[in-house]
């Protein structure tokens, strides 16, 4: 027997009604992950129930439609775009959502933008670490701090969770992710405004009446009839300008010269200089190389002083310039900004306008006092002392030269130089003057040992009677004179002409030694003796004197040594 069940499933009104609802859900065409229309049939408190044609009514989240306006122009009966994630779930419900339908048109139309650098209404709802996120047409977009304005803004409230216009900078499709700007939108306009603007003003226009908008230590912004220009710190005027701020205040207005109007970057460059002559271009009437001037110190660097001429003209007293007896000394230690002093014009670049001054020039020049003392006695403080000489001050002009090592006696002994302090005050003599550098010497003071030749009346050839001073392994050391401050060293090569006699060790302090002088250069300080050359001299001075007979007769070369020098015993008793 057929139960209730099956007879209302086999009924043809059943039947009928089924195929009707097939037939409609057939000519829906529903498609999942598609963005599709749907009518709001009710408005509750927490959802918003809309009928997407779907074998049952989606429901909405009211949370979506927070995020404008829409939620307070939403009625029964409005047709709305829903994204269909999926048409029935485990649960049978459709999944539908309108956030995400919002974000898929935003995103299309974002990218038409893009293109167009269209303009469009974003609110800026939350602030992330570098900037801000704005909703634009529902999709969520970075706006970097650097973007929301033309100038840094201490305070963003006024424009919070309002109506703001921008434009998409980057679209990162992999991602999704936009970044939008409002300062683009602001210079757009403020842009469109300049290009009008300049077309009221020309170079080389004068303007009277630029407003001081802004100063920096490079330059000076200026509002010429609500266009932005720079006056350069170099086009202020044509001397040197410390700091532009120094000039003029803020909101002042000043005369200037329009001097270039860049149409590119829409720039206008002015000038206050421009408007006066160049005082450069008359400076070789004006002023005369070699001439003395007054003028003010007006900077004070390292490397020397600059002093006002006149107005716009400036010079430069380079620290060589400063001072007679030194030249790497420190400008502030010799002038003072806003003193007045003379100079000398030493050099005039007029190309690229430059001056060089002289202040020692004015003053008067020790170097010309001590010209003539060259070979006299004189006293100088120790100021230094290094490695190989002594630096000193003239105690009657403060002009310094050098005392080397080998100057300071006739032994050129390096250790000299410890026998000398700092500040101690010595006798030298001057020994020479050159490129103002003075060259001293203290054995110049003493007697020359090499005097002893000339007075003894000895050159190369001669032999000399000398005496051991210093037994060394390489030689031996002799003294020529009594007072010994003339020591010679004697190679021990030339000690004797036998190699068997020529060791140092065989001499002592004291012993006699004729040496024969092989070399004498006085001017370069340079004595050689030898023995062995002695020795040679001798040999063939008796030789020739007995050597002819001697061999005659069959006598020995020893033996007519022995009998020669038994004959100058004979006469010596």
């Amino acid at each position: 027997m057929a139960t209730e069940q099956q007879i209302k499933k086999t009924s043809p009104l059943h039947e009928e009604f089924q195929n009707l609802l097939d037939k409609d859900f057939k000519d829906r065409k529903l498609k999942e992950n598609e963005i599709i229309k749907a009518t709001v049939t009710e408005i509750t408190k927490n959802f918003i129930v809309v009928d997407c044609k779907a074998k049952m009514e989606g429901m909405i989240p009211i949370e979506e439609f927070k995020n404008d306006d829409e939620l307070s122009k939403l009625k029964v009966g409005s047709q709305i775009d829903v994204y269909l994630e999926r048409i029935e779930s485990f649960k049978g419900e459709i999944i539908i959502s309108r956030d995400k339908a919002r974000k898929m048109k935003a995103w299309k139309k974002m990218e038409k933008v893009f293109e167009t650098q269209e303009e469009m209404t974003g609110y800026i709802t939350g602030k992330i670490k570098g900037g801000f996120i704005a909703n634009v047409e529902g999709l969520p977009c970075f706006m970097p701090s650097s973007q929301i304005d033309v100038r840094p803004l201490k305070k963003i409230d006024h424009l919070m969770n309002t109506p703001v216009k921008v434009i998409a900078t980057r679209i990162d499709k992999s991602r999704g992710n936009v970044c939008v700007s409002r300062r683009a939108v602001i210079e757009k306009s403020k842009n469109a405004e300049i290009v009008e603007a300049l077309k009221n003003i020309k170079e080389g226009d004068i303007v009277n009446d630029a407003i001081v908008k802004a100063t920096t230590d490079w330059g000076i912004f200026l509002d010429i009839n609500g266009i932005d220009a720079l006056l350069h710190v170099s086009d202020l005027s044509h001397g040197r300008v410390k700091k532009p701020g120094d000039l003029v205040s803020i909101g002042q207005k000043i005369k200037v010269k329009i001097t270039k109007i860049d149409e590119k970057t829409n720039r206008v460059s002015a000038s206050v200089k421009a408007l006066t002559e160049d005082p450069y271009d008359s400076i070789e009437k004006k002023y005369k190389i070699g001439e003395i001037y007054e003028g003010t110190v007006t900077k004070i660097m390292d490397y020397g002083c600059f002093v006002k001429i006149e107005e716009g003209i400036e010079g430069l007293i380079h620290n060589s310039e400063l001072d007679w007896s030194n030249r790497n000394i420190n400008p502030s230690k010799i002038l003072s900004v806003s003193q007045k002093i003379k100079f000398k014009i030493v050099n005039i670049e007029k190309s690229s306008k430059r001056i060089s001054l002289s202040y020692k020039a004015t003053l008067e020049n020790p170097w010309e006092k001590i010209k003539n003392q060259i070979d006299k006695e004189t006293k100088i403080k120790i100021k230094n002392i290094t490695d190989k000489a002594i630096f000193g001050e003239l105690i009657d002009s403060k002009l310094s030269g050098m005392l080397h090592y080998k100057e300071i006696s006739y032994q050129e002994n390096i250790d000299d130089l410890k026998k000398f302090k700092k500040n101690e005050i010595i006798t030298v003599k001057i020994l020479e003057i050159k490129d103002e550098k003075i060259r001293f010497s203290k054995r110049a003071l003493e007697k020359d040992p090499l005097d002893w030749f000339k007075e003894n009346k000895k050159k190369v050839g001669s032999i000399i009677t000398t005496r051991v001073h210093e037994v060394l392994k390489s030689g031996v050391k002799v003294s020529i004179d009594k007072d010994k401050k003339l020591i010679v060293a004697i190679k021990k090569s030339d000690l004797a002409k036998d190699a068997a006699d020529a060791r140092p060790e065989v001499f002592s302090p004291g012993n006699a030694l004729d040496a024969k002088i092989t070399e004498l250069d006085t001017q370069n300080r340079r004595v050689k003796l030898s023995v062995k050359a002695a020795q040679i001299d001798e040999e063939k001075s008796l030789i020739a004197k007995f050597g002819e007979g001697a061999t005659k007769s069959g006598a020995t070369l020893k033996g007519i040594f022995e009998k020669a020098i038994g004959k100058k015993a004979k006469k010596k008793k």
